[in-house]
């Protein structure tokens, strides 16, 4: 039964880790050797595998594959994904092996390559009508790509990029380096303005829904909100306002007055976005009990790894790393449902118009929680990896899925109660 199929995600993937999950090529070239007429007399649907192409050839060894399309065209881990915000038609995705494609999430058709970067594609997204799309890689080489003519119509070159952001409204990019700047650009005439942070990480940033304003998150605790147009900060979190950690995530609640912050502290940090002060703080405790560390031996480690609010209830979700989903009530500020997953959550992202959260964990599954009841609604595999990155359409009833297995996956949510 599924049941069967829950296995110990820890034990399971410390095995696959130590194996090394072979590649799509690999698994192609061992099926190339395996005759399956021998079986072909037990088998009534021998003739199906045969008829099938490598890929679905390598599902099958996979096991469990909930997914309507996959895309294969990376050769290592693909780290990000955004759908287009116009249409939810368009994939972009980028990863280890430095290459970034817009594809078709219907068919997994390739559209068009952005190529020509030089280092892991680690952010990659679409402006707020579609009309281009922005990828960016480690080293810091950002390009824009205009998507009906296919072609770059932009590129620059920063520090280290950290993370990147389209304006809501207009085609304005937002970016944060590794020397702690954080840059704006008009495109594609290229208008630049720099707002400097401290000599540390910008480590994430999010730009509020009023267009003005972008928060940013920095490696030493600190948070700023700059006016993107004065070019000042308006106000700066540190010390004990601030987190005594690098910030890992930042999210802001739908019409921007609110404001959460993650960190590697454990900590997540509700502000109020018009006067800068932090209105409460929501701490998880840690469940293991800090013991010495003999030499050599890793300190078990928990972080704030992503964030968000939802739409139609006063909600706030929170992934930690040890796998734990904390739903917190923002009227009584007070830990509403913890939702234990087996191994760490990598991101959430809430449903547009519902009181649902999704999470994607290094366990390879994108799950679904009811938030009011904190049940888990449903489950979906196929990743023979973590996954590191997912996005979900509009009306909520697909996700696309990037993973450590060279992969992006498609899955159909679409519920019977809807």
């Amino acid at each position: 039964g599924p049941g069967a199929l829950d296995l110990h995600g820890d034990e399971e993937i410390i095995e696959v880790v130590e194996l090394g999950p072979p590649g799509p090529d690999d698994l192609a070239e061992e099926m190339e050797d395996v005759d399956f007429e021998d079986e072909g007399a037990e088998e009534p649907d021998a003739e199906a595998w045969e008829s099938e192409d490598d890929e679905g050839v390598e599902d099958g060894m996979e096991g469990q594959d909930d997914s309507e399309v996959t895309f294969s065209l990376h050769s290592a881990s693909v780290f990000c994904v955004s759908l287009d915000p116009k249409t939810n038609t368009l994939a972009v995705t980028g990863g280890e092996d430095d290459k970034a494609f817009v594809w078709r999430v219907s068919d997994g058709e390739l559209l068009f390559e952005c190529s020509g970067h030089k280092d892991s594609v680690t952010c990659a997204g679409f402006s707020h009508d579609s009309v281009f799309v922005a990828t960016g890689d480690m080293s810091g080489l950002i390009k824009v790509w205009r998507v009906d003519a296919k072609e770059e119509v932009w590129s620059f070159e920063v520090g280290d990029l950290e993370w990147m952001e389209w304006h809501p409204q207009a085609h304005v990019l937002l970016a944060g380096t590794a020397d702690g700047n954080t840059w704006m650009w008009k495109i594609p005439s290229g208008d630049c303005k720099t707002f400097q942070g401290p000599a540390c990480p910008a480590t994430c940033g999010r730009i509020l829904p009023d267009g003005k304003r972008a928060v940013v998150g920095y490696e030493d605790g600190t948070m700023r909100i700059w006016d993107l147009k004065q070019g000042i900060s308006l106000h700066v979190l540190k010390g004990q306002d601030g987190h005594q950690d690098p910030l890992t995530c930042v999210a802001s609640n739908q019409d921007g007055s609110l404001i959460m912050t993650g960190s590697v502290d454990c900590h997540a940090k509700l502000v109020n976005s018009a006067t800068g002060k932090v209105v409460c703080v929501f701490k998880m405790e840690s469940v293991t009990p800090k013991a010495p560390i003999s030499e050599g031996e890793e300190a078990e480690s928990n972080s704030v790894e992503s964030l968000g609010f939802c739409n139609v209830m006063p909600l706030a979700a929170v992934g930690y790393l040890d796998g734990t989903l904390a739903i917190y009530d923002l009227s009584t500020q007070s830990l509403r449902h913890k939702c234990q997953h087996e191994s760490g959550i990598v991101q959430l992202l809430w449903e547009e118009s519902s009181a649902v959260v999704y999470t994607c964990s290094l366990d390879g599954a994108v799950r679904l929680w009811d938030a009011r009841s904190g049940k888990m609604i449903s489950e979906y595999r196929g990743h023979s990896a973590e996954i590191l990155d997912f996005a979900v359409n509009k009306d909520a009833s697909i996700v696309v899925t990037t993973s450590g297995d060279h992969q992006a996956k498609v899955f159909c949510v679409q519920r019977p109660d809807r």
